[in-house]
């Protein structure tokens, strides 16, 4: 039998304020406290697993059995956003936040971009998604100008009408971008926005999303599993998100209940190694939108979906849950991420039940712990492994 690892990141499930929170604009964050209080809310197998349990978790009562091994884990890299915590997650913390731009793109990014690209852009300043297509859909249409705009995260974002601009042409786009944003203007990721409609009224984006990242600065885990002969299955924005470094093949979803379905053929394939899962509705449809309700809800799916994944694990399979930072749908003093520290839940036969580990000092704990049940040596990877405080006797 192959060990496996089916490492789950619920994208933005903060569990509250990290102590620097409020250096980043953050005050009294919680995202998981905030969603509890949903009527939609339904957590019964992930607080099995020892979700309430966690440290510094108290919005509802822990289990008298945890089921899995259970940390709080403390970012160490300097930001929020989704590229950072991913980084962190495999094991490369990041000294230095990747930049932002509050006050748009500087006019040498804008001139090089129009001479490359042969469009001109609209906005240019921080936005939110859906409120950019009401009020620039239309001059896009009739100008035929990109719509550029950005958030507090380190992001470009081009949006542009599929009729206008095949979606094809707006990915070949972002990738001249992407050339273009590195060294000092290195943002974490370029971002195609196609968007369909007619008028202000009924402009929506499409699912044709695609991230351009900001490539790994050195080896990440899944290059390490990689040089090691292990399978490295990518599922979701991973691909994206980690720029194809450490990933052979991308494998998107359209949404969560997408990805569930997919990491459940994965669990019938037969692989040695890691199976990494984003699920990005929680931050992308409903913790920017400020949707509590519709956070509860996808936590509802995922939690609902759990009992069946774990009963067909073999008896080498280790499952991880945990996040890449946090964005509290009920913090409406921005739509942006949030600062906050995010769960580790570990579950498998290999796993002694109802180990807390406390508070930990760096996402990076993920990736060592996964190489040392791997066997795989994670010298130069950031973080500590917790293998030897939950692996049985």
């Amino acid at each position: 039998m192959s060990k496996r690892v089916f490492l789950m990141v619920l994208d933005s499930f903060g569990i509250g304020a990290e102590p620097d929170a409020p250096a980043f604009g953050d005050y009294g964050v919680n995202t998981l406290a905030h969603i509890v209080d949903s009527p939609l809310f339904k957590g019964e197998n992930l607080a099995k697993l020892g979700l309430f349990n966690i440290e510094g978790v108290d919005c509802r009562p822990g289990t008298s059995q945890p089921l899995g091994a259970y940390a709080r884990l403390q970012e160490a890299s300097m930001g929020k956003d989704t590229t950072i915590g991913h980084w962190e997650i495999a094991g490369v913390e990041s000294d230095s936040p990747l930049p932002t731009y509050p006050e748009g793109f500087p006019q040498e990014v804008l001139e090089e971009f129009t001479a490359r690209t042969g469009y001109e852009v609209l906005c240019n300043k921080p936005y939110s998604g859906t409120q950019v297509l009401k009020d620039y859909g239309e001059e896009h249409l009739k100008t035929g100008k990109l719509i550029l705009y950005t958030s507090a995260d380190s992001v470009f974002q081009i949006a542009a009408h599929e009729e206008l601009v095949p979606v094809e042409k707006l990915y070949e786009i972002c990738a001249t971008a992407r050339e273009i944003l590195t060294g000092k203007h290195g943002v974490g990721r370029v971002i195609a926005r196609p968007f369909v409609g007619t008028n202000k009224d009924d402009f929506r984006r499409t699912s044709n999303r695609h991230d351009f990242s900001l490539m790994p600065p050195r080896d990440t885990l899944l290059d390490y599993l990689g040089k090691a002969g292990l399978d490295v299955i990518g599922v979701g924005k991973i691909y994206d998100i980690f720029a194809g470094k450490g990933v052979p093949e991308p494998l998107r979803t359209r949404d969560n209940g997408h990805g569930l379905e997919m990491t459940s053929d994965i669990q019938k394939q037969d692989f040695h190694g890691l199976a990494f899962v984003n699920l990005v509705d929680f931050d992308m449809l409903f913790g920017h939108r400020r949707d509590v309700d519709g956070y509860a809800k996808a936590t509802a799916q995922f939690d609902d979906w759990l009992p069946g994944f774990m009963e067909q694990m073999g008896p080498e399979d280790i499952l991880m849950i945990t996040a890449d930072h946090g964005c509290d749908p009920a913090y409406t003093q921005t739509t942006d991420h949030t600062r906050e520290y995010v769960p580790l839940l570990v579950y498998g036969q290999p796993v002694k039940a109802g180990v807390d580990c406390g508070t930990v000092l760096g996402f990076g704990a993920i990736a060592k712990t996964i190489c040392d049940y791997l066997g795989v040596d994670s010298t130069g990877l950031d973080g500590t492994s917790l293998w030897d405080k939950i692996k049985k006797a």
